[in-house]
Formats: C-alpha cells, structure tokens, sequence
C-alpha cells in the first residue's frame, strides 16, 4: 500500500524539505510546464524504465490530477518503492512551474 498527500500540504513541504518527485504525465504533458525537481516518468512507460529508481529513495508521484500517479503508486509499492501520491496533481499545485 501506498501513501498519498494532499496537493496544498505537499506544496508546504517543498518549501522545507528537498524530495524526490516523480512526474508521470507524458513528455509533452511535462514539458508544457512542470516542478523543477522533478523527474519524468511517464505512466505509459512505467513498466519497462521503473527499475531505474532508487528504492531507498522515497517519491512523491504526481501526474495532472492524481489518476495515474495512484495507479503509478499502487504499481511501484507493489514492486518495493516507498511512494506517496500527490492528490490534485499540478492541476492543484500551488507553486512555480517551469
């Protein structure tokens, strides 16, 4: 099972802490604007390129609106990941994009 945050405290805890965020929106989706930490990992392309990641490494998973960051976070929980679940997604972020 995985965790998940709400968008407005996730935001307040990017304004203390560095993490590590996963995007899983499709590239064209991340490159229309996107956290500036984040990394690209589109769902579509999640079960050939996840073993990249560092599973001591915990991942706040966000996507537009959280649809697929849950599934991406019930498939990378299943597979051992510590994942977290962004509710809202960017279309809820508060913060910069780029």
């Amino acid at each position: 099972m995985y965790k998940s945050i709400y968008s407005d405290d996730f935001y307040q805890l990017t304004q203390t802490t560095s993490l590590a965020v996963l995007d899983v929106r499709e590239v064209e989706e991340f490159e229309d604007g996107h956290i500036a930490s984040s990394e690209n990992l589109p769902l579509s392309s999640l079960v050939l390129d996840y073993e990249k990641l560092d599973k001591s490494q915990p991942y706040f998973v966000i996507c537009h609106a959280g649809v697929r960051s849950a599934n991406a976070c019930d498939f990378l929980s299943q597979e051992g990941y510590d994942v977290t679940n962004v509710m809202g997604g960017m279309s809820a972020w508060e913060g910069d994009i780029v």
